[in-house]
């Protein structure tokens, strides 16, 4: 695909991506990728796609050039070391350390404080604050090129006070992703593709999800936001002022000598939400939010069945195999295999199928029941099977 726009990273003004700050929350289990990513080594720690490089490092080296400043990661304590290994050039004042999940909501809220108090540490107010931009650590987009133009245009956008989307043009009438219905063009030099957002929507059924298809007025919502933080603020303060209150506190104290004590006392009091609810809907129908369609590919490796999408080099004949030395046997059988054991895994005419072998647990599924290994992760914790989770 190409963008509409001529534009290059060159012709973004200078002025609004010396404000921006690149954020990558690093959170989630993924467990519709069980049993590959587990709590102690998430999907975003996985080199999915056959690059010779995890997901959180290609999402690092995407935006390290487009960002003013460092990139900052938020993340889960027990992963900080870990994300470390594939970051080492990470300042430690930039990694962001959670002591328990708590949502998008206050991931992504977190680190807007924090380069809020900066700003008004340093004197940066009004049009010389922040603009931040928050990514995802487990998505896998190309060509990067066209990424990082949609940046830069949403990077200007949110420079006239607009909170701002990158929206992903559907592929196909899919029931897995929220949408986000677009308005009129926004005008706004040096960003030509921006519109105006009407509204999020939920994840439809079949029937509207066709219908929002052939429309042409519905993105995909990739959960890509970009905002000056003093204006993703002020909507967190209304929606949730619980929430703004509390990720206030901790970020007056951040670098300070209180910052682990508040950082504990406070962080499990925080009320759970998704940052659609808490900023992203109420400040779209404030009128406050604009997008930009994101004409390149993304995949938020939701399942197995998009492994083996990702992952053509890996095909044998009909069969999709990974791992560093798998020893599978295929005749008259499709589908996946990820093997991260020496055992032998022999597949006689079974179609479409799924096999994912590891030290301590095996699953067996199809490509068409991907989705579903959510609900067996949630059955075994049910049960107390949490060393295999």
């Amino acid at each position: 695909m190409t963008s509409s726009s001529n534009s290059t990273q060159a012709s973004i003004p200078p002025s609004a991506l010396d404000r921006f700050h690149a954020v990558i929350p690093a959170g989630g289990v993924g467990t519709r990728l069980w049993p590959l990513s587990r709590a102690g080594a998430p999907k975003f720690l996985h080199d999915l796609t056959g690059a010779g490089t995890t997901l959180i490092r290609s999402t690092y080296e995407r935006l390290l050039p487009l960002s003013g400043h460092s990139v900052m990661v938020v993340t889960g304590e027990a992963h900080g070391e870990a994300v470390l290994g594939q970051i080492p050039e990470l300042n430690l004042e930039d990694l962001v350390l959670e002591p328990e999940p708590k949502d998008s909501a206050a991931a992504i809220g977190l680190a807007a404080a924090i380069l809020h108090s900066r700003d008004v540490a340093a004197g940066r107010t009004g049009s010389a604050g922040t603009i931040m931009g928050s990514f995802a650590a487990d998505h896998v987009i190309a060509p990067v090129q066209i990424f990082r133009d949609a940046v830069g245009q949403a990077v200007v956008t949110a420079a006239t006070d607009k909170i701002v989307t990158i929206g992903i043009k559907p592929t196909h009438p899919s029931t897995g992703f929220g949408y986000i219905r677009t308005g009129e063009k926004y005008q706004v030099a040096d960003a030509p593709d921006a519109h105006h957002v009407i509204e999020f929507v939920e994840k439809p059924g079949e029937q509207i999800a066709q219908e929002y298809v052939a429309s042409g007025d519905y993105l995909w919502n990739a959960g890509m936001f970009v905002a000056p933080v003093s204006l993703l603020l002020d909507h967190l303060a209304a929606a949730e002022p619980e929430l703004h209150a509390g990720l206030t506190e901790i970020a007056a104290a951040w670098g300070t000598d209180h910052q682990a004590e508040t950082l504990a006392r406070v962080w499990p009091t925080l009320p759970k939400t998704a940052i659609d609810y808490a900023v992203a809907e109420p400040a779209a129908d404030a009128g406050d939010v604009a997008v930009i369609p994101g004409n390149f590919t993304w995949d938020d490796v939701g399942d197995f069945a998009a492994i083996a999408r990702l992952n053509p080099a890996a095909q044998q004949e009909n069969m999709t195999v990974l791992g560093k030395k798998p020893r599978v046997y295929s005749e008259d059988s499709s589908g996946v295999v990820v093997s991260e054991t020496q055992r032998v895994v022999a597949l006689i005419g079974v179609k479409d199928i799924v096999v994912v072998d590891t030290e301590d647990a095996l699953l067996v599924t199809t490509t068409d029941h991907a989705q579903s290994v959510k609900q067996a992760v949630e059955a075994l914790k049910a049960k107390g099977d949490s060393d295999v989770l």
